[in-house]
């Protein structure tokens, strides 16, 4: 499974309960699962049973609070991705802006910005073929 990047999850798919339900499957599975950019907001909408997200202790990246200065648009934003994902026990590292950085922890794998597209997708391409 694959979501990409982009404000859209930020939006949507960090409060919506069936895109939680797949990506904690997903995670369940043992099947690769990618998150690149803004997606792992996404991961935000994931609780246990206990309430915790299965992603707690998962190491992570996606885009930065600095990156999202550099493009004008933290002061505008309710929320900052990079904050909020770790309020779930996430362990979020991350290279310079704007460069290609990608974070492989077990089936997770994520990709800081859009220059992190391709290298997210070289790491995948091991896996799957």
């Amino acid at each position: 499974m694959y979501y990409p990047g982009g404000h859209g999850p930020m939006e949507d798919l960090a409060f919506d309960a069936d895109s939680g339900k797949l990506l904690v499957d997903a995670l369940a599975s043992g099947k690769p699962l990618a998150v690149v950019c803004h997606a792992p907001a996404a991961l935000l909408a994931t609780r246990d049973a206990d309430g915790t997200s299965p992603f707690a202790g998962y190491r992570i990246t996606g885009f930065t609070n600095d990156e999202e200065e550099a493009v004008g648009l933290a002061s505008k934003a309710k929320w900052l991705m990079e904050d909020e994902v770790k309020k779930l026990g996430v362990e979020f590292s991350c290279g310079p802006i704007w460069q290609p950085y990608t974070v492989v922890d077990r089936n997770l794998y994520t990709g800081q910005n859009p220059a992190s597209a391709g290298p997210l997708a070289q790491e995948l391409l091991k896996v799957l073929t």
